[in-house]
């Protein structure tokens, strides 16, 4: 049992468990509404156009979660029986629940990559485009900027432009599972539409590192969000008077994105305090994400919780920590102490 109470607690388990802000909440209570299935909520159509500004897009849609987003970006750009490319390590792959296959009749075909990362000459061997009724034509190639399963790795500018062009030379569309794509931006030092905009569909999600308590969006060319709209309502996602919610997306594009940069400092020093202690991380954590090598990560797990540090065990070796904007340099230094308190119990790294 631990000893912490609820409000002692420093959960590093995702940064979806961040809570609204006290603006935020203003904002929200404070928010003009209408009905958005019938276009009419005025802050749902701010967020939609300020959000495809600032990706470069024409056109954005707010749906309620990422998944959601992912699953539009695939929709309105393929067919039934199309093949679509995405590393082994996807997100859209691993962890939502088969819906590209179930939902979208796609067949996905999965490509290796150092930290989830799909290179050019990789995409370029796995295309398909024949007149063979035997074979299941590609036409879409999906990344994932910051790459989940990758401890945060960033597409570069440039890496992001090889491999679209590469896709679109091919006559593919390219759709960016962007949940994190501020992240990337905030940590290569770039506009967020400068690693967007070389592909045709952007998702990013408003609740994760920008703080909002639900929500994501969908931007790319008029006609392809127009699609995806269409599939919005056949997937159940049109949600009446949003504006409610749009208003904490608003306040966190405004507001929040600021903080990002704090969120990576955290996890870089955190990294580096327990680097120290001879800790093991099997991967590069440039953003927000830090993986550590353990013997048994359910028992770490176990322990940090008694001593109210929330982490989660993705593999039996293996853990995630996530910095965001509701833990401070304060919940850094007890994250820190508990890590080295249990590392040092268990014998572990291994």
């Amino acid at each position: 049992m631990s000893i912490y109470s609820d409000t002692d607690i420093v959960d590093l388990r995702s940064d979806t468990v961040t809570r609204p802000s006290p603006g935020m909440r203003c904002a929200m209570a404070d928010a003009e509404v209408g009905d958005d299935v019938f276009g009419e909520d005025p802050t749902v159509n701010r967020l939609q156009a300020v959000a495809a500004e600032m990706l470069g897009k024409e056109a954005a849609l707010f749906v309620p979660t990422g998944t959601m987003a992912n699953l539009l970006g695939f929709l309105s750009q393929t067919r039934p029986g199309d093949a679509v490319l995405l590393s082994e390590d996807a997100h859209p792959f691993r962890y939502e629940r088969a819906n590209l296959a179930m939902v979208g009749g796609l067949l996905p075909i999965t490509l290796p990559g150092q930290w989830g990362k799909i290179t050019p000459e990789t995409l370029r061997g796995r295309i398909v485009v024949s007149d063979d009724p035997h074979l299941a034509n590609t036409t879409l190639a999906s990344l994932e900027n910051t790459v989940n399963r990758g401890g945060g790795a960033c597409y570069t500018v440039e890496e992001t432009e090889a491999f679209c062009a590469v896709a679109h030379e091919h006559g593919l569309r390219v759709h960016c599972d962007g949940a994190r794509i501020f992240n990337a931006a905030v940590a290569l030092g770039v506009e967020a539409a400068r690693l967007a905009r070389p592909c045709d569909t952007v998702s990013f999600c408003l609740s994760k590192g920008l703080g909002a308590p639900a929500g994501s969006l969908l931007a790319g060319p008029r006609e392809t969000v127009a699609r995806a709209l269409a599939f919005r309502k056949m997937l159940g996602g049109g949600m009446r008077q949003a504006g409610v919610l749009a208003a904490a997306g608003l306040y966190a594009l405004e507001h929040h994105l600021r903080d990002l940069g704090e969120d990576h400092r955290r996890a870089r020093e955190f990294r580096e305090a327990l680097e120290r202690e001879g800790a093991v991380f099997p991967m590069p954590s440039p953003t927000n994400m830090v993986y550590l090598q353990v013997r048994d990560a359910r028992a770490v797990v176990d322990r940090l919780r008694q001593r109210g540090v929330l982490v989660l065990a993705v593999a039996a070796d293996r853990i995630r920590v996530v910095f965001h904007r509701d833990i401070d340099d304060a919940g850094l230094r007890r994250a820190v102490e508990a890590f080295r308190a249990v590392l040092a119990e268990s014998q572990t790294p291994c």
